[in-house]
């Protein structure tokens, strides 16, 4: 990105997602210096670089490099099951709701959502639905949690232990999506490796909230990863000088992770705000990461929504259009006080006029 596209960045306040975290300086500087191999060779050594590290702070044997967190994902139930095998995972996570049903195109598995309450799976839900395969039924071969959950909220260490302990009972892999790792282990205050020891494979992205432009990690065992590499290649993942975007990773995992704790404390202090504004119903208490959901219930109505984020455009602020009159709003490295400042003063002035019954 240039130097001009870098300034139009820092003026356009974006609260759409922690993807559109663009890269720091030092990470264009590491980017533009890196030293690079060809990776499917595995000479690449900042790629190798990245993926130790990667490894050592989720507490895994190893660790691959993958474009992007749905790639992770898939590439892990690839890995881990096998045709017709079945899945169980929350309702609302990630790779059920956002990953385009990539799991039956890819891993060729089918997968059995149950009821999970912010993320949480509960042990007795998930004795009912596992089963072993009979005349009638696929086998289950993989439990896969989300932590933290792209609902905004976070699972508990006991709460993941009673997923662990049942997948234990039936000598079945946990995989986690932990594409915000680090906020969970920020809102929980451990270490992310923690978190990971609970599950056979974790991925976790550097592109939410810290800054890298592109890629994700796939770790567990060494026997896993090298299985998992072999299908990175059948799933066109194997990228050649790919140390110029691992540097920006690098970074991501040694300074991004870090500084987390600015994010959610920010998320909190907009959750606190937004509610004081008449009509809106928001529950800061809710606010375990960097995600603020708030309802404005007239926003249900199209053109009203259309209007509330035409309203904030106007003042470059980039908001998601609102799910049945549901906000999310996601605060990030580029969101400072200034700029909460500003999406503060703008909200206040549009659901202000719009519970008055005042155009926008």
């Amino acid at each position: 990105m240039s130097d001009s596209d870098g300034g139009a960045r820092d003026k356009m306040i974006d609260l759409r997602s922690d993807t559109v975290t663009g890269p720091t300086d030092a990470m264009r500087k590491a980017m533009a210096n890196a030293e690079v191999g060809d990776d499917v060779y595995g000479d690449d050594p900042t790629v190798n670089k990245l993926e130790k590290l990667g490894a050592e702070i989720s507490g895994k044997e190893a660790a691959v490099f993958v474009p992007s967190g749905t790639f992770g994902n898939q590439l892990a139930l690839f890995t881990w099951c096998k045709r017709g095998d079945e899945v169980i995972l929350g309702e609302e996570c990630h790779i059920i709701q956002h990953e385009a049903g990539a799991a039956s195109v890819i891993a060729g598995v089918q997968t059995r959502p149950i009821h999970a309450p912010d993320g949480v799976l509960r042990p007795g839900d998930l004795r009912q639905r596992l089963r072993k395969a009979d005349l009638h039924a696929p086998a289950t071969s993989l439990i896969c949690l989300e932590n933290a959950h792209s609902l905004g909220r976070v699972v508990s260490l006991a709460d993941m232990d009673a997923v662990r302990a049942v997948a234990d009972e039936w000598g079945l892999p946990v995989h986690l999506d932990g594409a915000r790792l680090f906020n969970a282990a920020a809102a929980l205050k451990v270490e992310a490796r923690e978190i990971a020891a609970r599950v056979d494979s974790v991925m976790f992205c550097l592109s939410k909230g810290l800054c890298a432009p592109v890629g994700s990690l796939l770790a567990g065992k060494r026997d896993f990863v090298e299985a998992a590499r072999y299908k990175r290649k059948i799933m066109g993942g194997g990228m050649r000088q790919a140390g110029i975007l691992a540097a920006a990773g690098i970074i991501a995992l040694r300074e991004q992770t870090k500084r987390l704790a600015e994010d959610h404390g920010r998320a909190k202090r907009l959750a606190g705000e937004l509610g004081t504004i008449p009509g809106i119903v928001t529950k800061p208490e809710e606010v375990d990461i960097n995600m603020v959901f708030f309802s404005f219930p007239p926003a249900k109505d199209a053109d009203i929504a259309k209007g509330i984020v035409d309203f904030f455009a106007k003042r470059n602020i980039v908001i998601s259009p609102p799910d049945q009159g549901v906000f999310r709003f996601a605060t990030h490295y580029w969101i400072g006080d200034n700029e909460l400042n500003l999406v503060l003063e703008a909200s206040k002035e549009a659901f202000e006029k719009l519970f008055k019954g005042t155009a926008l």
